[in-house]
């Protein structure tokens, strides 16, 4: 299972798309902060989380490290839980961080091993 999928219930960006439902309240276009933007351009208030777990999601990589999670305050990703190696770690940090929105990566609540 994906990313995505385990994370947020969709396999795709289409997917979420149709299971949407837009606020009337929700800023449209140019008005949607980097960090509220959804996978298909929409107002979405977990949208940067929903675009880094997508990119993990495309890096041949990145395995779906089960006994992680993402979410996200802001424009700060919040990496939670634990990880098989370092090196997935600091791979992880680097995609999230070529998020757009994303303005930093904190990983204190991950653990290595």
């Amino acid at each position: 299972m994906g990313w995505l999928k385990r994370m947020f219930g969709f396999g795709s960006p289409e997917e979420a798309a149709a299971a949407s439902t837009p606020s009337e309240d929700a800023p449209a276009g140019d008005d949607i902060p980097p960090e509220r933007m959804g996978l298909n351009g929409e107002y979405d208030q977990s949208g940067l989380a929903k675009r880094v777990v997508w990119a993990f999601d495309q890096d041949d990589e990145l395995d779906d490290e089960e006994r992680l999670w993402v979410a996200q305050t802001g424009g700060k990703v919040v990496l939670k839980g634990e990880v098989a190696s370092q090196e997935v770690l600091d791979k992880m940090v680097n995609v999230a961080s070529g998020v757009d929105g994303c303005t930093e990566v904190e990983t204190d609540q991950v653990s290595v091993g």
